[in-house]
């Protein structure tokens, strides 16, 4: 099996299983691999925004701790091998096929006992299980797929779980989640284990706030939030994100006050792994873990003058986070967007959210089957976009369109955002287009 059979392998698993969703499939998974989830050592992490953007931080951090650390990434932006990685470096292409073909072989192993399969997120959560333990990683740390009471890396042994952590929660996936706020983070706050420390996002909505706080005392521990006064953002330009935060100072790849929090977020985990469990972490560490942490297409700057930007704001907390980024950096009116968002989002939220933002939008159809229709888009934005907006027949023309338009009306440039769908197809372009 070629590294390409292998990932046609596991894309060509369902997406979801029939009936209620429960951790049964994947116990049963792991049971006829050996259970390698029992090897790990976790910090796990759920919520609805910015789940990606602290692990890679706090895992950034483990690392230049010189700990052996694991990182899961969900979903991938560029290459499917970015889901599993290791100190900062991707799953070598010759680890996957092996990986995968033992986790299809387990499969099969499962239906002849008259056992459900798993599906396509549960075989790619056992791959990064088996890869980290065969490594022989020190600690791993975990972003949840979807929710987190039922979710595949909810399988862990609650021994097995150092500490947890709970971003921003926000509707989305309301028809698996439930549609409140509540409702959601009860779901997310299913990873919270007993006794076991837990660091939440400083904002969380009222509603939320109060199940994390029901979830918490369930498992008889409490929640360690950042202290938002703590958090002093220091003089920059544009979009740079320097900030000191309870004498960490530092600056952040990443743009954004809600990176800042997400720093504060990896700040507290850190010395909760010191604290609770004597990992030695000094502050040398935390400060370069920080400074190195990035992600693709989390309000990404690909060029400065003029300006490119690559955003995977896929929900309406995304979008609001790239439009309050934007508006701080001094950009409101001044850019150029293009626009791609999937059918079961709240687009028309979305598009008044950052419709401030653009002077003119170009509306695309990401690659999924569950994409709206650039048209579609279109029609939602009409009476949002000063300048207006119009539907492109492909993303490189919309790409095309936009970096002209900006350049004949004296624009500060151009701004990509929308599905991470969009955001994988539209990264190679817009690198290209820096370059020139």
């Amino acid at each position: 099996m070629t590294e390409r059979e292998a990932i046609a392998a596991l894309r060509a698993l369902p997406r979801g299983g029939a009936g209620q969703a429960t951790l049964a499939r994947m116990r049963a998974l792991c049971a006829a691999l050996g259970d390698p989830q029992k090897h790990l050592k976790v910090v796990h992490i759920a919520g609805t925004n910015g789940k990606g953007s602290l692990a890679a931080m706090t895992a950034a951090i483990l690392t230049r701790a010189g700990y052996k650390t694991g990182l899961t990434i969900s979903p991938y932006v560029l290459c499917f091998r970015e889901r599993f990685q290791i100190d900062g470096q991707m799953m070598p292409a010759r680890a996957l096929a092996p990986l995968a073909q033992r986790v299809l072989a387990a499969i099969e192993r499962v239906r002849a006992a008259g056992g459900e399969p798993p599906v396509q997120f549960e075989a790619v959560t056992a791959v990064a299980f088996l890869w980290f333990a065969q490594q022989g990683c020190d600690i791993a740390v975990l972003e949840t797929g979807l929710g987190g009471r039922t979710d595949a890396t909810n399988v862990l042994p609650p021994e097995n779980v150092l500490a947890a952590a709970i971003t921003r929660i926000g509707l989305d996936h309301t028809e698996l989640l439930g549609d409140t706020l509540a409702a959601i983070a009860a779901e997310k706050g299913g990873i919270i284990k007993e006794g076991r420390p837990v660091v939440c996002w400083p904002e969380q909505p009222p509603e939320a706030m109060a199940a994390l706080y029901t979830a918490a005392a369930a498992a008889h521990t409490s929640l360690t939030m950042p202290d938002v006064e703590d958090i002093t953002f220091l003089p920059g330009k544009g979009l740079a994100n320097e900030i000191d935060y309870g004498g960490y100072r530092v600056a952040l790849r990443m743009p954004g006050r809600h990176q800042a929090l997400h720093a504060a977020m990896a700040v507290e985990l850190a010395l909760t792994l010191w604290r609770r469990y004597g990992y030695d972490i000094p502050d040398e560490a935390i400060l370069a873990g920080l400074e190195a942490a990035a992600q693709p297409a989390r309000i990404e700057v690909l060029r400065r003058r003029p300006l490119l930007l690559l955003d995977g704001c896929h929900n309406p907390d995304g979008a609001a986070a790239l439009a309050e980024t934007l508006t701080k950096a001094g950009y409101e009116g001044g850019l150029v967007g293009v626009m791609g968002v999937l059918a079961d989002k709240n687009a028309e939220e979305m598009l008044k959210t950052l419709a401030p933002c653009f002077a003119r939008l170009y509306t695309v159809t990401p690659a999924s089957p569950r994409a709206l229709p650039a048209a579609d888009l279109q029609r939602l934005a009409a009476g949002h976009i000063e300048e207006g907006a119009e539907a492109a027949d492909s993303l490189p023309a919309a790409i095309r369109a936009a970096v002209r338009w900006a350049d004949a009306h004296n624009l500060a440039g151009v701004a990509v955002c929308g599905s991470l769908y969009l955001a994988a197809a539209a990264r190679p372009y817009l690198l290209k287009e820096a370059k020139k």
